[in-house]
C-alpha cells in the first residue's frame, strides 16, 4: 500500500508535465474568384431571359395593344340656346358603329355645378374618340386591338366595352374631358349588350344574362340570370329564362322575362345587392297578360309596359306589381318586336318619356306613364331643343309643343337615302343623329 507521500508525489508529477497542445488546424483553400469566364456566361444568360421575359410580358399584355392620347383638362362650355334654328345642316360626321345613339358626356360646370355637355364620343373598330360637339375635332384618342361591343356615357366618363373572345368582357371608363384611363373591370355581358347609366349603376343587357356595376369603382352590384360560375345556387329567383326589354330608373330597373312555367311574359322590378350580387332584391314580379310585351318606362313609383293584341300601355305599381292604369295606344302589332339591344328606344324630360315604337313616337306623361299623344310617321324617339320636342321623321326634323304635341313646324333635313332609324341628341347647338353606323352633327 502506497504511502500518502508517494501520492503526493504522482499528482506532481502529472501536474508538471507540460500542457497538450491542440493540433493546428488544416490550411483552408484560398477562396475561388467567381470572375471566371463560365460565371460571366452564367450572369449574361440570366440577363437575357429576364429581359427576354419583360418583352414577351409586355409584348403580350394589354398595354402593348392599348393606345391612349390624353387632351387638355378643360374646354370651354358650349353657348346656350335659347330659340329653336331655322335651319339645320351637316357640320361634321364619324364613324361610329359601336354607338346605338350618340353619346354625349356631360360633366359638371365649375361656376354652378350643374351638369353640361362637354363632349361628343364615337366608338369605331376598337378606337373611342373623345370629339368637339361644334367642330368634331378629335380631343382625345383610346385604342385597343380588340373590337369595340358599345360605347356609352355614365358619370361624365365615357365608358367602352370591349369584347375579349365570346362575350363583352373588358369595360373601361375614360375621363370624358381628358379621356385619361379610369376604373377597369372584367366581366360577361353578352354580345349585343347595351350600357344603361341610372344614376348610380351601369347595367348591361342580355337575353339570358344581365349585370350591374356601380358607379365610379364599376364593382359588380348584381348578376342576373344564367350564371356562368354558380358559387351558390338557389340565389336567382327563376331559372331557364329569357330577357327582353329593360328600362331603368334611380336605384332600380325593370325587365320583361319569358320563363318556361309562365303562361305569358313577366314584369319584374329589381334591385342590386352591392352585399351579394348574385343574390338580386325583387321590389315586383307579376304575370303582364300578354306576349311580345314592351317596357317602356320605369320610374320610382310606375312601370310602363307596352302590350299588342290590342295595343295599349299599362300601367303597374313599381313596388307591388298591381296594374294602376291602362290606355289605349294606335300601334300595329308589327311594331311588338324585340327593341334593339334589348333597349326601349326612348328618352325622357322633365315632364314626359317619349317612346319609339318602331313607326312613331308617343309622349306619356312623367308623373302617371299613360299616353298624352302621338307622332306619327317617326324615324326615332327624338330630343329635346330649346324647350321643344324634336322628332325625326322623313322629311327632316319635325317640331312639337310638348305638352300638347302641337307640331311647329318642320326643319328639313337631307339624309343622303338614309332611311332607317334616327336616334337624336344634342350638346348645345349641335343636334346628333345617329343614322346606322354613322354620326352626323348638324347646326
Amino acid at each position: 500500500m502506497s504511502s500518502p507521500g508517494s501520492d503526493v508525489t504522482e499528482v506532481e508529477d502529472v501536474l508538471d508535465e507540460p500542457a497538450h497542445e491542440p493540433e493546428p488546424a488544416a490550411p483552408r483553400p484560398p477562396a475561388r474568384s467567381w470572375r471566371t469566364r463560365a460565371d460571366f456566361v452564367a450572369v449574361a444568360l440570366i440577363a437575357v431571359v429576364s429581359v427576354v421575359a419583360a418583352v414577351l410580358t409586355w409584348a403580350f399584355s394589354d398595354a402593348r395593344a392599348t393606345t391612349s392620347v390624353t387632351g387638355p383638362s378643360s374646354w370651354e362650355p358650349l353657348p346656350e340656346v335659347a330659340t329653336l334654328p331655322p335651319t339645320l345642316a351637316e357640320v361634321w360626321r364619324a364613324a361610329s358603329g359601336a354607338s346605338q345613339s350618340p353619346v354625349v358626356v356631360r360633366t359638371p360646370s365649375k361656376e354652378t355645378g350643374e351638369e353640361k355637355p362637354s363632349t361628343v364620343v364615337t366608338g369605331d373598330g376598337g378606337t373611342v374618340h373623345g370629339r368637339d360637339p361644334l367642330t368634331g375635332e378629335v380631343r382625345w384618342t383610346y385604342e385597343r386591338d380588340l373590337p369595340l361591343c358599345v360605347v356609352s356615357t355614365g358619370w361624365g366618363r365615357a365608358m367602352a366595352l370591349y369584347s375579349k373572345g365570346t362575350n363583352c368582357s373588358e369595360l373601361t371608363s375614360l375621363d370624358g374631358i381628358t379621356g385619361e384611363r379610369r376604373a377597369q373591370r372584367n366581366g360577361d355581358a353578352e354580345p349585343g349588350t347595351a350600357l344603361l347609366n341610372e344614376g348610380s349603376h351601369l347595367i348591361t343587357t342580355g337575353s339570358k344574362f344581365i349585370e350591374v356595376y356601380r358607379r365610379d369603382d364599376l364593382v359588380r352590384s348584381l348578376e342576373y340570370g344564367t350564371l356562368r360560375a354558380i358559387v351558390n345556387p338557389g340565389k336567382q329567383p327563376r331559372a331557364g329564362c329569357t330577357y327582353g326589354s329593360v328600362a331603368v330608373t334611380s336605384g332600380k330597373f325593370a325587365l320583361i322575362e319569358r320563363c318556361p312555367d309562365d303562361s305569358s311574359d313577366r314584369i319584374s322590378v329589381i334591385k342590386p345587392n352591392p352585399d351579394k350580387s348574385d343574390e338580386p332584391k325583387v321590389f315586383a314580379s307579376v304575370l303582364a297578360g300578354s306576349e311580345n310585351a314592351q317596357v317602356v318606362a320605369v320610374t320610382d313609383k310606375l312601370v310602363a309596359v307596352a302590350m299588342p293584341r290590342p295595343s295599349r300601355i299599362v300601367v303597374f305599381d313599381a313596388e307591388s306589381g298591381a296594374q294602376v292604369a291602362e290606355a289605349p295606344i294606335d300601334v300595329p302589332e308589327a311594331d311588338f318586336t324585340e327593341p334593339p339591344n334589348h333597349v326601349a328606344r326612348s328618352f325622357s324630360t322633365k315632364t314626359h318619356v317619349f317612346w319609339f315604337s318602331g313607326s312613331r313616337t308617343i309622349a306619356l306623361s312623367l308623373d302617371t306613364l299613360t299616353p298624352q299623344w302621338t307622332a306619327e310617321g317617326a324615324l326615332g324617339a327624338g330630343t329635346t331643343l330649346a324647350g321643344r320636342a324634336v322628332i325625326p321623321v322623313r322629311e327632316g326634323l319635325r317640331v312639337h309643343e310638348q305638352a300638347t304635341g302641337a307640331v311647329v313646324g318642320t326643319i328639313r333635313i337631307d339624309r343622303d337615302g338614309h332611311t332607317g332609324p334616327v336616334q337624336l341628341a344634342t350638346a348645345g347647338p349641335v343636334v346628333l343623329e345617329q343614322r346606322g353606323e354613322t354620326l352626323v352633327a348638324l347646326r
